[in-house]
């Protein structure tokens, strides 16, 4: 019997990590497979839409509209969001929504714990500077329980109420640290499992470190108590 989970598709231009990982997606151990589509124009729509996928546009673009969009178009009780561009592991699609089953209220796939693996090490060392320094600031300022590893990663898996319940309010790419802030703000059971992170497929990283980072510490500032929310 399926999972009462939906996988969730985010894709912007993807077509080669598309056709790259279609065979290893674990669709039929899901009762829903969607994709939101932040308007491809390189034949990622019509291959999914040719293998039954439904696509959800999105009003305005960005991440973080694209995880509320989802939220609210599906009504299986947990998601996992996967990106097709090479750089996520199939293989573990089916092992974080195992965590939720496990009792966690997030799981992520994690490039930093313990066991991860990264082919692109060499050359994302800055970056992956940056996000370990956020990460060690979350923990800081906002966390009371284990340490997280991996607060950037939007390779994860939430139940959709806990999603919906977190009031998200980001547009763009910090949606999956906003996510993890507010999860330890309110304490909940965060989970991690260690990840392969491969080579991008095709195409360059539409996150831009720099602007990225920035837009990061916002986010991080924003939650803090007495702050003024983030839109």
């Amino acid at each position: 019997m399926p999972r009462d989970c939906t996988l969730v598709l985010l894709t912007l231009n993807e077509i080669d990590g598309l056709r790259l990982l279609w065979d290893a997606l674990p669709l039929d151990d899901f009762a829903r497979t969607i994709a939101v589509d932040g308007g491809s124009t390189d034949g990622s729509r019509e291959f999914m839409a040719a293998r039954g996928v439904p696509i959800l546009d999105q009003p305005i673009p960005g991440r973080g509209v694209a995880f509320r969009v989802a939220a609210e178009a599906t009504d299986t009780e947990r998601l996992v969001f996967f990106s097709p561009d090479g750089n996520e592991d199939p293989a573990d699609i089916v092992r974080l929504d195992d965590l939720l089953l496990s009792g966690a209220h997030l799981a992520i796939a994690s490039r930093f714990a313990v066991g991860s693996e990264n082919e692109e090490q060499d050359a994302l060392r800055p970056r992956a500077r940056v996000n370990q320094a956020l990460t060690w600031l979350a923990n800081r300022i906002f966390n009371e329980g284990p340490p997280v590893t991996d607060t950037i990663n939007g390779f994860r898996a939430l139940r959709r109420a806990d999603l919906l319940a977190l009031d998200t309010s980001v547009k763009r790419f910090p949606i999956e640290y906003q996510i993890s802030i507010r999860s330890m703000r309110r304490r909940w059971n965060i989970a991690e499992l260690a990840t392969r992170e491969g080579q991008r497929a095709g195409g360059e990283s539409k996150a831009l470190s720099w602007p990225v980072g920035k837009d990061h510490l916002k986010v991080l500032l924003s939650e803090l108590p007495g702050a003024r929310v983030l839109r």
